[in-house]
């Protein structure tokens, strides 16, 4: 079942600001959808639809009192290896559940930020597995064939974005577990920099590598969550921020640089797919897309990096999963997958010794790659070298799913970030992506590279019908210039408009304000013009209106002399959108509006205009 629009947090918002979904509708279509997917078992649990409604009704509340809300709405699960109060966490193991007294700080972070919790996803068991196939609960499999897998470990989280049954969802990625079934589920997977993303309350697999990733189906929504979902947290040793990397700009990390016109997008010179042909093909077009929009290719070696994605499983870090679980397994060995338990129990075999002959070892590789890295703007990879059936995992399950990490299994071992982005479908008609990777504190400029590739590639969101949105682009996508909201005569093709582009402002594109705004005629302006002004908390009375305006960004130097140019009562002061971001933008003084015509009801000046609005 797809739903008649779009659960994309850009549609969403947008619906929400226009009045035409309310929360309650979109959590009411919601379970319909849950309850008519056919996907396999996704869910392990799903919260009462009543609890999620009278979350919804208090987000409404919430609102009408001008509380900040940048994800006010919108619907999102957890992988169930992460802990939500009075929810059982299973690991995917029933023996293992307990039900947990405190809520994860990810979690927490975003129902403060307005999300919905709707459930928790099935996953490969104790997050150990890339293919979606290790759990009790059953297999998800792959939603645009049933005869495939839809990769792991966060299968469950993947498939319910990709299906629409919510907006997005965490996963865990310490292996590759948030960007293999991005790439099988045509989603978008954000493996993030180690400890951006508290893991307090979430089931170790490899405790120092484990980050907490996010599905989502677009890179704007990837972004959305991440600003909203990333903090420091004291209960989490291994947290951090990104504070000293992070620019006034973005608010992100960009430790590696900003983003550029004509990328320099590393690639390794033998690529490897284990035979399969369409993925090879699919690569390809992939890169001659890239080459259209600018990209460049540049050869670099992958051995260093896949002598470290080697250590992974090959190495002694399997024996901090055996650390994670050792009580547990200790107990209950019989309470685990047989494939599962193998893998763990194997890490019983290594040594101290090992573990600091391999550290020395990955740290000399470490040195090499970030020589690598440094000759280029991203890393290009794909996503995962090829895809198998169900039944040629459950034939070779530890053969197969070594490969599918071939280019997935180094990122958090040498301490990188990376995104996980759709790149059209095979000849197949199977999904496939590929993987930008960075390192550490890249998550913002990594974020603008795959939103051009997901762009280029023109491709659905997830498994549904819909198409992928207008670029809801934020400062952090536009660091050159600073975001100015535009209401009147200065839009793309009316009479001042010349003065944003003489100045070399450059159009962004549409936007909605939060519904707390009026729009007014003003009398005897030549040209003519209108005033916004904002009326409080945006729904006093039901008096606020959300209003269409356009975004553009302006070169900071011209930013102060645009400015001064702007007659009263007209200024730049600070807007809200219905996404919850504030930018600059123009406002009027609210005596210029008494007795003024007003106009909110058109949403915008140029509807206004196009209506035909005539002096009364």
């Amino acid at each position: 079942m797809t739903l008649p629009y779009s659960l994309d947090i850009a549609s969403l918002a947008r619906d929400y600001a226009g009045g035409t979904l309310t929360p309650a509708r979109v959590v009411s279509d919601v379970y319909a959808a849950i309850a008519a997917a056919d996907a396999g078992p996704v869910w392990i649990h799903v919260v009462e639809e009543r609890e999620v409604r009278a979350g919804a009704a208090a987000l409404e509340r919430a609102r009408d009192t001008g509380v900040a809300l940048p994800l006010y709405g919108i619907p999102f699960a957890v992988k169930d290896n992460i802990d939500v109060a009075g929810i059982p966490t299973t690991a995917a193991c029933p023996r293992f559940a307990r039900v947990p007294r405190a809520t994860a700080h990810c979690v927490r972070r975003l129902q403060d930020a307005g999300a919905l919790l709707i459930g928790k996803t099935n996953l490969d068991q104790f997050a150990t597995g890339l293919t979606g196939t290790r759990s009790p609960y059953g297999a998800c499999v792959n939603p645009f064939d049933p005869r495939y897998i839809a990769g792991g470990s966060s299968s469950g989280s993947a498939v319910a974005v990709a299906t629409g049954q919510v907006s997005f969802a965490l996963g865990t990625d310490t292996a590759g577990s948030g960007r293999v079934p991005a790439a099988f589920t045509n989603t978008v997977g954000l493996k993030p920099t180690r400890g951006l993303i508290s893991a307090s309350g979430v089931v170790p697999a490899c405790r120092s590598l484990d980050c907490v990733s996010i599905l989502a189906l677009t890179c704007d929504d990837a972004r959305t969550v991440f600003e909203a979902v990333r903090g420091y947290d004291a209960d989490d040793p291994w947290s951090r921020t990104a504070s000293a990397a992070a620019t006034p700009q973005t608010g992100l990390g960009a430790g590696f640089g900003r983003a550029v016109s004509n990328p320099r997008f590393g690639m390794p010179g033998d690529l490897e797919f284990f035979g399969d042909a369409a993925a090879r093909e699919h690569f390809e077009r992939a890169l001659e897309m890239l080459a259209r929009i600018g990209a460049v290719a540049v050869p670099i070696d992958y051995a260093p990096f896949a002598e470290a994605a080697r250590m992974l499983y090959e190495g002694p870090w399997v024996a901090e999963r055996l650390a994670a679980i050792k009580a547990f397994i200790g107990e209950h060995p019989d309470a685990l997958l047989p494939v599962t338990r193998g893998i763990i129990e194997h890490g019983s075999q290594f040594s101290a010794v090992d573990a600091f002959e391999a550290a020395y070892r990955l740290q000399a590789l470490k040195r090499r790659c970030d020589a690598a890295l440094a000759g280029i703007d991203a890393l290009l990879l794909p996503t995962a070298p090829t895809i198998y059936t169900l039944a040629e995992i459950a034939a070779s399950p530890l053969e197969l799913n070594r490969k599918l990490g071939y280019y997935t299994n180094f990122v958090n071992l040498l301490d990188y970030c990376a995104v996980a982005v759709p790149a059209g479908l095979r000849p197949d008609g199977l999904p496939a992506g590929v993987t930008l990777v960075a390192p550490p504190f890249g998550e913002g400029t990594l974020l603008e590279y795959a939103d051009r590739i997901q762009r280029a590639a023109g491709a659905q969101l997830g498994a549904t019908r819909h198409p992928l949105p207008a670029a809801r682009i934020s400062e952090s996508a536009a660091p050159e210039g600073i975001v100015l909201a535009v209401v009147g005569a200065h839009l793309s093709g009316l009479p001042l408009n010349h003065q944003l582009t003489a100045r070399g402002a450059r159009l962004i594109g549409p936007a909605l304000t939060a519904p707390a705004y009026r729009l007014y005629e003003l009398p005897g302006a030549n040209p003519r013009k209108p005033g916004l002004v904002r009326t409080g908390n945006g729904k006093d009375g039901g008096h606020g209106a959300a209003i269409e305006v356009e975004l553009w960004t302006l070169p900071p130097g011209e930013f102060g002399a645009f400015v001064a140019a702007i007659p009263a009562p007209l200024g730049i002061g600070s807007i809200a959108l219905a996404d919850g971001r504030q930018v600059k933008g123009f406002v009027c003084e609210q005596y210029a509006v008494a007795g003024a015509r007003d106009i909110s009801a058109f949403g915008g000046w140029r509807k206004f205009l196009s209506a035909g609005g005539k002096p009364q």
